[in-house]
This record gives structure tokens, sequence and C-alpha cells, in this order.
């Protein structure tokens, strides 16, 4: 697969309007698209996700099966969401129930997460795991973008070396986007519960 072949797609788990998560998908995805990529943003507030429900059937959970089948035409998906209680938000949590191994397995994924406060790491860690549960390859390099606030002016980073960092991200989503992953994860194997319905 060329660069110019791999599509990025992104999932905000931020719905906020004026969203850090969002600037700074939107910067590597940028970044991705400089790299070759073709790129989409996709962006929760445009989705009708009900909760999860398992008993329910994914088609007929609003806008659901249209979110899982952008995910699965992807190469390479970008997560990113806030750090809410120490870990990532709630809308991303239900997108990526209504996912599952068809979505995620053999995919390069790469994480950002953003927080008021400290460094967003144990966002990043959850963000992690559930792509190992789904067999996904998560790229090494990751963004974290703590005091959001402060990093981020009318929709500008004010660090540049956090900037190169957020690109980063997008670069090497479609530098590893054709990578053979690893064998299954342990954790592959012991995610009997929902697969996306």
């Amino acid at each position: 697969m060329s660069d110019d072949d791999v599509r990025v797609a992104a999932l905000c788990g931020s719905l906020r309007d004026g969203s850090h998560t969002r600037v700074a998908l939107e910067r590597a995805l940028s970044a991705a698209e400089r790299a070759g990529a073709t790129t989409e943003l996709l962006d929760l507030r445009e989705y009708e996700l009900p909760i999860f429900d398992a008993d329910r059937d994914r088609e007929d959970a609003g806008d659901a099966d249209e979110l899982a089948a952008r995910v699965r035409a992807a190469d390479t998906i970008l997560l990113g969401s806030p750090m809410y209680h120490g870990s990532y938000a709630s809308p991303l949590k239900t997108a990526l129930d209504y996912c599952g191994f068809d979505e995620f397995e053999d995919k390069t994924v790469g994480l950002l997460a953003v927080s008021g406060g400290a460094f967003p790491v144990t966002a990043l860690e959850h963000m992690r795991s559930v792509c190992r549960a789904l067999n996904a390859w998560v790229l090494p390099h990751e963004a974290a973008i703590p005091n959001a606030s402060a990093a981020l002016e009318d929709g500008e980073f004010v660090d540049p070396k956090l900037e190169k960092r957020v690109a980063t991200l997008g670069r090497r989503a479609v530098q590893y986007a054709a990578i053979e992953p690893d064998p299954d994860s342990f954790e592959s194997d012991q995610n009997v519960g929902a697969q996306g319905r």
C-alpha cells in the first residue's frame, strides 16, 4: 500500500463546541494529509449513538452502523479523547462499543488524549487496552496534551514542541498503516463481551 492509498479516520471523543481534542485531531489529520493520506474526522456530535445495549442490533441503533462502516473502511484510526475521571470520555466508549474485531483487528491505531490538568496518562492506557483487546496495533508514539487551556489559544498550539508531537502522530499513522501486526493478544482471546453486534 502506498501512502497515497492510506485512509486515516479520527474519532473525536469530545462533544464540546470548543473542543481542544478536535483541534488536536484536526492538526494530526493535516499532517497525515501532507504525508499523502486521505483523511476523515468522525465527529461524534454528528452521529446519533444511543448507549450501547447488547440486546439491540447495531442496525437498529441510530447511526451506529454507519459509524462502524466508516471506521472499518479506514486503514489507520486515530482515537482522541479528553480525560474524564482518569479515563477517556463516554462518547468515545459508546462509539467503540458499537465496533469490534471487524473494525479494528490488524489495524494501526494512534492515540491522543487531552486534559485540563496533568498528563492524561491513564486515558491513553485505557484506550490502548481496548485496542489490544480488539487485536489492533497501537503506535508506540502517542500524543498527550496536558493543561489544554494553556496549551491552545484560539485554536492554535502555544508550544511548537507539542504541536510537533501531534503532527508526528499524524505522520506515523500513515507511515505504519500497513505494518504487519503481532500475533493475537491474550486480551483478545478473553474478549467475549460486546463485539459491536
